[in-house]
Order: structure tokens, then sequence, then C-alpha cells
């Protein structure tokens, strides 16, 4: 899967908890969940488990405590994706 499909799937799974739609129409690698799309921890939580449910992966609790940012989840997921 390219990095591109996984941006694109990350923005559509992301979109329902923003807080800051400027920052969403920004967002890239680099954007961080919290600081700047300002999704709330609870909220964070949800879109992890959207990020299972749309890559079809398992998530550990140590790596969603890493998952802070647009780069951060893609290195997951695509670590997952390969394990497969």
């Amino acid at each position: 899967m390219e990095k591109e499909d996984i941006i694109d799937k990350l923005k559509k799974i992301v979109l329902p908890y923003i807080q800051d739609e400027e920052a969403y129409t920004n967002l890239s690698e680099e954007t961080q969940f919290i600081r700047d799309l300002k999704i709330n921890s609870a909220n964070l939580v949800d879109v992890i488990l959207d990020v299972e449910d749309e890559f079809d992966i398992k998530i550990e609790n140590e790596e969603m405590e890493k998952m802070t940012s647009v780069q951060a989840a893609m290195d997951i997921i695509i670590s997952k994706l390969n394990a497969v």
C-alpha cells in the first residue's frame, strides 16, 4: 500500500474527531493528532480502533502510546501490513 493511500485513509478516519479545520486541510506526515488536529485523548483511542478496523490490523498498547502523529501511525500501519 502506498503512503498516499494510507494518508488518504487516515484523513477519512480522523475527520469526525478533528477540532482544527486548517490543520486538517494541511495534514501531512508531520501532523500531530493532539497538538495540531486538537483530537482529545479519548477520541484518539477511537481513531486507533478505527485504524485497526480499516487496515485489519491489531495495534498493541505500547504501539498505541507511540501513535501521536500521522508519521507514527503510518510507520505502525506499514509494519503491521508487512508482517502479514
